[in-house]
């Protein structure tokens, strides 16, 4: 599969203060469209946080959420293959040529396949300790929120909660027993972070689950989080009640829902 370059900077990367000139990609651009939240965490996560994030990122994803991390071993890997590689983006901290590391190697093929495989560096790059930071800015940059699933005070993923913070955004980490996971339990000591007690009540956010969609268009992902008619009048206008004469949307006291 050849690697391509956006003709323009996609959004989210263009409201960092250092925008990146070039992006390559490999696989389906329209992801960038879906909402998106950033998992990141240790290589090395114990096997709780593996089973939590694989069903988060699973839950994530038939809620026509794309989840957006960096194709490295541990929770970056279990984020990707809960998610499904149809519903998730990986940003690499290589040319997207190079599929690294070699464990993963077969996820990543199946993501540019079925998903988004993105990096700023250029084809033929090899990643590099420095290369991994950039990588993490972008990856946080993509997401509505970041979870931080997993992490110990001086690592990575404690840059990309430095990252997040930067821009304004949420961070949410998993519980752990003490003694484990320092970096989060730091997050939560300075109230940097929320953590995530009650996995449907952080989902409730990004609609209901659907049985799946079928098609991820704006519309259809938008009514999953049951708006009011006059919230999706003014996103959509006409095409509200288009919907719901052909009776894929239902409106009950105001609210839509998918039918």
């Amino acid at each position: 599969m050849a690697e391509r370059v956006f003709e323009e900077t996609p959004e989210a990367f263009v409201r960092l203060k250092k925008p990146p000139e070039r992006i390559w990609y490999r696989g389906d651009p329209s992801l960038l469209r879906r909402p998106k939240v950033s998992i990141v965490g240790t290589r090395r996560p114990s096997s709780y946080t593996r089973e939590i994030v694989r069903t988060l990122a699973s839950e994530l994803a038939r809620r026509g959420v794309a989840v957006v991390s960096g194709a490295a071993m541990g929770v970056d890997a279990q984020a990707h293959m809960g998610a499904g590689a149809a519903h998730t983006i990986a940003v690499v901290g290589n040319g997207v040529d190079i599929r690294y590391p070699a464990i993963n190697a077969s996820l990543i093929e199946s993501i540019e396949r079925e998903g988004l495989v993105l990096s700023r560096f250029e084809p033929g790059f090899r990643a590099t300790n420095w290369s991994f930071v950039v990588r993490n800015e972008l990856v946080v940059a993509l997401g509505e929120l970041l979870v931080v699933a997993e992490a110990e005070e001086k690592s990575g993923s404690m840059r990309s909660a430095e990252y997040a913070l930067k821009q304004g955004k949420e961070i949410w980490v998993l519980p752990h027993r003490l003694g484990e996971s320092g970096g989060t339990r730091y997050l939560l000591r300075e109230g940097l972070a929320r953590p995530i007690l009650d996995m449907d009540a952080f989902l409730e956010r990004f609609g209901i689950p659907s049985s799946p969609l079928t098609e991820y268009d704006d519309f259809l992902l938008f009514c999953q989080k049951r708006p009011t008619v006059e919230e999706a009048v003014a996103a959509f206008g006409g095409r509200v009640y288009e919907e719901e004469l052909e009776g894929r949307i239902v409106v009950h006291n105001g609210r839509i829902s998918l039918a």
